[in-house]
């Protein structure tokens, strides 16, 4: 599968808190090999293994996991210690319960409470205190990471069936479609996630030395590296493969590999906001971008790679998608921008 990117909205909202204490962002920049260059391109994107060693190097610099951005600091190791505390529960509603029983213990607090109507279960955002958060990022990481963390801790994705956020639709609010694959609702009376109260009993399946393994990276890689492999668009990625030199499968193969019609694979793409074009679209795009940074290759060399017969079209085809060519965009990436 081609590398997952990150739009560079979130590079820039995670500098946010650091930025707002007088911490130097191109050192951060630095250490995660993000080109401060790069960044000058409004719809450029990194890299998911950029994106993650940035956010341990906030999270280490800082030394406060919630980035500058919460009500208070959140020492290192405080999301490890909740993650030993839940390993040991039965079920995903024992997980969230004493996630929040722990997080509960500082003050003021920041993380997501349990509620459960008897058919809908919904994480809703219990936040204390005043948040230095302008473009929302530490509240949409807290959303992604508790659920990224309860479908990891299950074995299977938490499948969402709506999202709700207090603050109006963001400037970047397009990305959330890539990262809830559910309907969305903005000016809500509060931020929270819902979903089928049957994922509650699901048994947590890890043990402890599966924690162990899970922490040297996360959460970075839970927000940058989300497991869609048993969502429809992640099943229809991997399907298609990188190798795009070749014809692609047509929609009909794909459903019927999917062991499903194609009328319901739509229904289903839809569901998770996202269409059969527009995946292979973003895969193309981030194929493009994963080679850009190898600069040994040759620009028509990539359009090839990337399925395209015609180097202008593949020209046309990556403006559109981050606003300049593809040399522009290289040129960006190491560094030689005006």
């Amino acid at each position: 599968m081609a590398n997952l990117t990150v739009s560079r909205h979130f590079v820039e909202a995670a500098l946010t808190g650091a930025k707002r204490l007088g911490f130097d962002e191109n050192a951060l920049l630095r250490q995660a090999a993000i080109s401060p260059e790069l960044l000058k391109i409004d719809m450029a994107r990194v890299s998911s293994a950029q994106y993650s060693r940035l956010m341990q190097a906030i999270w280490t610099d800082m030394a406060d996991e919630f980035m500058g951005l919460g009500p208070r600091r959140c020492k290192p190791g405080t999301f490890a210690t909740m993650c030993t505390l839940v390993i040991d529960c039965p079920t995903l509603e024992a997980v969230y319960q004493r996630a929040f029983q722990f997080s509960s213990l500082f003050e003021p607090s920041a993380c997501l409470r349990l509620e459960d109507d008897g058919q809908t279960a919904r994480l809703v955002m219990a936040i204390e205190g005043e948040l230095h958060d302008p473009m929302c990022f530490l509240q949409e990481s807290l959303l992604v990471i508790w659920h990224r963390l309860g479908s990891w801790l299950i074995g299977q994705p938490v499948e969402l069936n709506l999202a709700r956020f207090r603050y109006p639709r963001p400037p970047h609010g397009d990305e959330y479609r890539h990262i809830f694959h559910c309907p969305l609702q903005f000016d809500a009376p509060d931020t929270e996630l819902h979903f089928d109260r049957r994922f509650l009993s699901a048994p947590v399946i890890r043990d402890r030395p599966e924690m162990h393994q899970f922490l040297k990276t996360s959460p970075a890689d839970l927000l940058s590296r989300p497991d869609e492999s048993n969502t429809f668009t992640g099943r229809i990625r991997t399907l298609i493969g990188r190798d795009f030199a070749k014809p692609l499968p047509d929609f009909e193969w794909i459903a019927a590999e999917l062991h499903t019609s194609p009328q319901t694979l739509r229904r289903r793409l839809k569901q998770e906001n996202t269409s059969f074009q527009e995946i292979k679209d973003l895969l193309r795009r981030d194929l493009a971008i994963y080679f850009l940074a190898r600069p040994e290759l040759p620009i028509n060399d990539i359009a090839h790679r990337v399925g395209f017969t015609e180097p202008s079209t593949f020209h046309r085809a990556f403006k559109k998608w981050t606003g300049v060519t593809p040399g522009a965009y290289r040129d960006g990436d190491r560094g030689n921008g005006d």
